[in-house]
């Protein structure tokens, strides 16, 4: 890994090069042995690191990764967030751009940042393997246009089980009732010193120096929980998300669900000491049981005294104000230097719902769901099903039988979405696709529904960076839809609210199939899910390359 040591040797605030040039990553999939919470287990790695290893490069550089899967299970990489510009074929959703790479296979990864920098992530994409296999993406801009720092530092959050993650899934899909919860959330990969068995070694440590200005690199990389941020009597100030810029918005908390990224300014102005940073949880969704114990690290500045530190105070778990406020105070920056392109015309309106649903419970199934039946979840009352072979390679080589290009640009079922459900609206399985022709300015109205409960959906585009234009509370009215088109917040997985909507605006001009999910897991087991087909344009640079000639077969 010489090129990320290059890089994270030069000056904060700088650039290692300016030139483009093609950096090279060897990826070896692989179990390893690790110890938490006084329980070791085995847990699927890159390269023996936990978390992965963090991939730096500049704008405009091409990336290659030569993956290599030694594990036991087959396995997927995507680059989340990347917007993988005519490089579909290496975006990385199993069964959706690709077959999964088997044990003992090689699969190489090829695309190219352009005109993206920021922070991003990358992570498994097949069953639950994310739960362990991710890193963090930097990609150093050619100009910052906000105060020069003094380090940066990655912040991963995460989650952890005792239990194998695959077997956390795999029960949930048994007993047809949610999954089992996290035994602790981590920083970094650690837990931090509030869990039982959890103290010092296992809390990670940021040493800082007073009066200094630090960018905070962070990353929501947790399976299931969106998390509230914070650092004990410190603010943060917003200036990039999901590696856009943004106007500088200061608070002492930060909101992340999974699938985000927040690159946050901190400047150490308070009194020498230990202060803990830390991560808390948000949940929306009622009867749900989840991890309440916050994950904490260490804040040290040079000097400090080994006294405990202070501890940050956070939001309440279901405290959706706080989410608002944070939301509403995102603004792109928009500025001469980084002007913005919101799609001011419509060419395709869409209105999906998302939510969760109940299905009867399979013959010779006891089902622990409400009401004796299964959770499912769905796009407009569709629960996604993944096919046998991968639907890039069904839709290049126009092979039949695969999916369907029928979901409907509007639900077929008409209802009070957030008042008293019908009790009679199962959801079809399906593979179903919508169809986008190339170039078009497309609008999409993601409104949450109360089948089986209200609840905030994080969902996630692939392929695209798309702008947030409106949300709101209850049932969208275009009419009463207050729009933002001149500098909304620009991301790659949006917050729908809870019990609310979410309008988000992005031309199409990025030919292939692109998968859109809720990034909570395990509504993406359920089918909270569907796929974009983008057409081709006119010549070789609007039109979808050939597969390259090591693409995994299932």
């Amino acid at each position: 890994m010489l090129v990320a040591l290059l890089i994270l040797s030069t000056a904060a605030g700088s650039e290692a090069w300016t030139t483009p040039q093609t950096l090279v990553y060897n990826f070896t999939i692989q179990p390893m042995t690790l110890t938490r919470l006084c329980s070791t287990k085995s847990i699927v790695s890159v390269n023996s690191n936990f978390p992965g290893p963090t991939i730096y490069a500049n704008e405009g550089d091409r990336i290659i990764v030569k993956v290599t899967n030694t594990a036991q299970y087959n396995i997927t990489l995507h680059w989340h967030g990347v917007r993988q510009l005519l490089s579909c074929w290496s975006d990385g959703p199993a069964y959706i751009t690709q077959c999964p790479v088997q044990t003992g296979q090689t699969y190489v990864y090829n695309y190219t940042f352009t005109n993206q920098s920021g922070t991003l992530f990358w992570h498994a994409h097949e069953t639950w393997l994310r739960g362990t296999v991710y890193g963090a993406i930097v990609i150093f801009p050619q100009s910052y246009p906000y105060t020069t720092f003094y380090e940066e530092h990655v912040v991963l959050l995460g989650e952890w089980w005792k239990a194998n993650v695959e077997d956390v899934e795999t029960q949930a899909l048994q007993t047809g009732n949610g999954p089992a919860k996290a035994d602790a959330y981590t920083i970094n990969g650690l837990p931090g010193p509030l869990y039982n068995c959890s103290g010092s070694q296992d809390t990670w440590v940021l040493k800082v120096l007073s009066n200094k200005t630090y960018l905070l690199r962070i990353v929501n990389a947790a399976l299931n929980t969106e998390l509230f941020f914070s650092i004990a009597n410190h603010n943060l100030t917003v200036v990039e998300i999901d590696g856009d810029f943004t106007k500088h918005y200061t608070t002492n908390t930060l909101f992340l669900t999974p699938g985000q990224s927040t690159n946050a300014l901190l400047t150490t102005d308070q009194p020498v000491r230990r202060y803990y940073m830390g991560a808390s949880p948000y949940m929306s969704a009622a009867n749900v049981s989840f991890q309440k114990i916050q994950t904490l690290a260490v804040m040290e500045y040079q000097g400090s005294s080994s006294a405990t530190p202070i501890t940050p105070s956070f939001p309440g778990s279901n405290d959706t104000n706080s989410v608002t406020q944070f939301s509403n105070g995102l603004k792109s920056l928009n500025d001469g230097g980084h002007p913005e392109g919101v799609p001011q015309t419509v060419d395709k309106s869409l209105f999906f719902t998302v939510g969760l649903g109940l299905k009867p419970c399979n013959p010779n199934q006891t089902c622990q769901g409400p009401n004796g039946k299964n959770f499912t979840a769905s796009v407009s009352n569709v629960s996604f099903v993944l096919p046998k072979i991968a639907i890039l390679q069904a839709y290049y080589f126009n092979l039949a039988g695969v999916y369907q290009s029928t979901l409907p640009d509007t639900p077929l079922n008409v209802f009070d979405y957030t008042g008293n459900p019908p009790n009679n609206l199962t959801p079809e399985s399906a593979t179903k696709l919508n169809v986008i022709p190339f170039n078009s300015n497309v609008q999409l109205v993601l409104q949450d529904t109360s089948l089986a409960g209200v609840e905030n959906h994080p969902i996630h585009l692939h392929g695209y960076s798309f702008y947030i234009v409106g949300q709101g509370f209850g049932n969208f009215q275009a009419s009463n839809a207050n729009f933002n088109l001149v500098d909304p917040p620009r991301r790659n997985t949006v917050g729908v609210p809870v019990g609310g909507w979410a309008a988000i605006r992005f031309k199409a001009d990025n030919p292939g199939v692109w998968y859109m999910h809720c990034h909570l897991e395990i509504h993406t087991t359920w089918g909270l899910a569907m796929a974009f087909i983008v057409q081709n344009g006119v010549g070789v640079n609007q039109t979808l390359p050939p597969p390259p000639s090591d693409l995994p077969m299932c």
